[in-house]
């Protein structure tokens, strides 16, 4: 299993909870990312939404590609998969920027190919928006390009949505063949697209149980295209606490569900312009991507059998949210990830040397882990 996490561009995961003692800026990402690598994680996905999902759509939020090409940078290890709106960028030139990170990362970039859904966004911005099947035809174009401009050393395209003319990209990406093309959705034009054009599939949260129905069915409409296998992906947010009373009281304060939160009118507009398998509660409007639905709570020991699931189920890759997010990676370091046969030494190491980094001013985030608990 693979351990990666969501960068908190939007200053948390939380919709009820107005400040997570995170807030979204250069300085936090940069000391969490670097953190990360030395915790043992493996990835981190950059967001890309202009305006801020979880806090409200006046509240700040960092830019997908600038973060990404900086974090390049000053990580060393860090897979980068940088999510992408299709109707935000031309697909020709997103190749050549995505190939440039990827010079600068030394090929530790991959792309989340997001189709979007949120109109008052795309109004906002002056992108275009298309119903949901329009938009997945959109994607399955822009893929073409994107894939094509990698490939070849002259691309030509001629589609409804894209135009390209015997088009260079040099240097190709270093990563071979092709940085990792992800993508999620739960709609049949979505998974038909997927199945054929990307490398893996990644889904909300969501039981282990439910998850193996829906890689089993990736993997069949995969095998009757005659390509290799997807890797899969899983959102999951993580409650870990020393006692299973502790786990229900941090699980009931992050759920207070209140209506007139600041996010919520966006959420209905998820809601309206996708198509979902199942119907979404409050409770999982309180925490982003359906990241309780995993079942990512309870003690270290409970989590790690719930990881073990998850494997069995055909998951290569968890997705994990945390708040506050650098206090709860560190935890998850230390408690989950020996259990599973991941990250010992790592976590070892990067304790020896937590007090020399603390009293550098790496320490970020929201108060003392000891009364976090």
């Amino acid at each position: 299993m693979r351990f990666g996490y969501w960068l908190p561009v939007f200053g948390g995961w939380l919709r009820n909870v107005p400040d997570e003692a995170m807030e979204p800026t250069w300085e936090y990402v940069r000391r969490l990312a670097r953190s990360s690598e030395r915790l043992g994680y493996d990835l981190t996905l950059i967001a890309e939404l202009n305006l801020n999902d979880i806090k409200g759509p006046a509240a700040p939020s960092l830019d997908a590609w600038s973060t990404a090409a900086a974090l390049a940078a000053v990580t060393e290890r860090l897979e980068l998969m940088i999510a992408v709106r299709p109707t935000f960028h031309a697909p020709a030139l997103c190749a050549k920027q995505a190939a440039n990170i990827d010079h600068i990362s030394r090929g530790r970039l991959s792309l989340n190919v997001v189709s979007a859904w949120w109109a008052e966004e795309a109004r906002q911005y002056g992108a275009a928006f298309d119903e949901h099947d329009a938009r997945y035809a959109r994607t399955a174009e822009w893929l073409a390009v994107v894939s094509g401009m990698w490939a070849e050393p002259r691309f030509s395209f001629h589609g409804r949505y894209y135009d390209v003319q015997d088009a260079v990209c040099e240097p190709k990406p270093v990563r071979r063949p092709r940085p990792p093309l992800y993508a999620g959705g739960e709609s049949p034009a979505g998974k038909d697209l997927i199945a054929r054009a990307c490398d893996a599939y990644v889904m909300h949260g969501d039981p282990p149980e439910r998850i193996a129905a829906k890689t089993a069915d990736m993997c069949e409409r995969r095998e009757r295209l005659g390509l290799a296998p997807l890797t899969f992906g899983v959102a999951g947010y993580v409650v870990c606490r020393a006692t299973e009373a502790g786990v229900r009281r941090e699980v009931a304060r992050i759920t207070d569900v209140r209506q007139s939160a600041a996010g919520y009118a966006n959420y209905e507009q998820w809601i309206a312009h996708t198509k979902l398998e199942q119907r979404v509660s409050l409770e999982d409007y309180s925490v982003s991507n359906r990241g309780l639905k995993s079942g990512l709570t309870g003690t270290p020991e409970q989590i790690a059998e719930r990881i073990a699931a998850f494997e069995q189920a055909g998951v290569d890759l968890l997705l994990l949210q945390f708040s506050p997010q650098r206090e709860e990676m560190e935890r998850f370091a230390e408690e989950v990830m020996p259990l599973v046969g991941r990250g010992a030494s790592l976590v070892h190491e990067a304790a020896a040397g937590a007090g020399d980094r603390l009293r550098g001013g790496d320490r970020v985030g929201g108060g003392d882990r000891a009364t976090a608990r």
